[in-house]
């Protein structure tokens, strides 16, 4: 019976697994080149791909010419290329073909408007300069100018200088849909954004504008100005004093209750955070070994310091050889001396080379800063 629920068992996990890989990879796939093509905006939005796509062409052609040799003829005979057919077969040769989304869409487009574009070159360059007006708010209605919203194009709320109180957006705002309506900034809010949101506090007013700022952090909620001492709540982590109002609650008070075993306490403004203490420690009010409130097995305290018992004891050993090893090369230096003077004096200088490298690299390195000094018999 167990092990038919273990094999049932793996078998759901193994059917997870696949699900979840599955679900990721989808989730994570890009759209294909097709599908960005394929994709639909609204009907202002695909209005102003169309047009920016025509800009983006007379910026394009705008130092070319007709590819005759003769410009002053072609001039005269054929008109400026500025405003000629050549240039703008040329324009709706590449036209649509560098947007990335809604190319389809751009291109259905620009054949429903391809006679009113074609009217705009020839006939209209002169008193409507504006490409995107002529074609998107004049001759389509597909959308309207800016701060102004829905089928009539009213508009907005506060137009022209004042538009939600300068601290939101006209939902539909260049759109011919929207209510109008005041989408407001974080920090504001009201039909049309002229107060501030429950969490910010007015810190500036005059006639033509509103500043809200965030409360502090102490705060559950509103505030009546900046600091802990104007929230009318506190949030957790901090409580509330008469005429000081919040003030941080050290949790580090009752380290032993907030950071229990082997930990110590670190307080924070509305909270606390809990740390390991040293390997050396059992018990300690901070980091390091010199913070141990007992040693931890193993280890005993000298000079206010949990060290390892057993470090030290290797340690005055490694000293101790150190030192037979310099007292022996000056024994070996000595013999020679007796049979060879000049070979006992080059020796004698690499042997004191030697030990003066040699305490200078201990003496300068991390080796023995990590444990007491046990040099037994001073400084060489």
């Amino acid at each position: 019976m167990r092990k038919t629920i273990d094999v049932t068992f793996l078998h759901l996990l193994s059917l997870f697994i696949l699900l979840y890989i599955t679900v990721s990879v989808e989730c994570n796939e890009k759209p294909s080149s097709e599908e960005l093509k394929a994709q639909q905006f609204p009907s202002c939005a695909a209005c102003k791909v169309l047009i920016n796509s025509f800009k983006k062409g007379i910026e394009r052609t705008k130092r070319e010419k007709f590819d005759g040799g003769d410009s002053a003829w072609e001039e005269d005979k054929l008109g400026s290329y500025s405003k000629s057919e050549t240039r703008l077969i040329e324009i709706q040769e590449h036209l649509c073909k560098e947007v990335e989304r809604g190319e389809t869409q751009c291109h259905a487009l620009a054949e429903d408007l391809e006679s009113k574009i074609e009217d705009w070159w020839f006939n209209r360059q002169e008193s409507n300069p504006d490409l995107f007006v002529y074609i998107c708010i004049q001759q389509t209605e597909r959308c309207c100018p800016n701060d102004h919203f829905g089928p009539q194009c009213v508009p907005c709320p506060g137009f022209p200088d004042k538009i939600c109180n300068n601290n939101g957006k006209c939902k539909g705002a260049g759109t011919r849909k929207g209510n109008g309506g005041c989408f407001c900034d974080r920090g504001y809010q009201g039909d049309s954004c002229s107060e501030c949101a429950i969490g910010f506090y007015e810190s500036y007013k005059d006639e033509n504008k509103l500043l809200c700022s965030h409360c502090h952090a102490a705060c559950d909620g509103a505030c009546k100005g900046a600091g802990p001492k104007n929230c009318e709540k506190c949030m957790e982590g901090w409580h509330m004093i008469d005429n000081e109002g919040c003030s941080d609650i050290d949790e580090c008070m009752k380290s032993d209750e907030y950071c229990p075993g082997n930990q110590f306490c670190i307080n924070k403004e509305g909270g606390y955070s809990c740390l390991s203490c040293d390997k050396a420690c059992s018990g300690c009010t901070g980091d390091g070994p010199d913070m141990c409130i007992k040693c931890a097995e193993e280890y005993h305290k000298k000079d206010n310091l949990c060290i390892n018992s057993d470090l030290l004891g290797r340690k005055k050993q490694e000293n101790m050889a150190r030192y037979a090893t310099y007292f022996g090369l000056c024994i070996a230096t000595c013999i020679i001396f007796q049979r060879n003077i000049y070979i006992a004096s080059v020796i004698g200088l690499l042997v004191g080379v030697y030990i003066s490298v040699s305490e200078y690299m201990i003496a300068n390195s991390n080796l023995q800063d990590t444990t007491p000094k046990l040099d037994i018999l001073g400084p060489v």
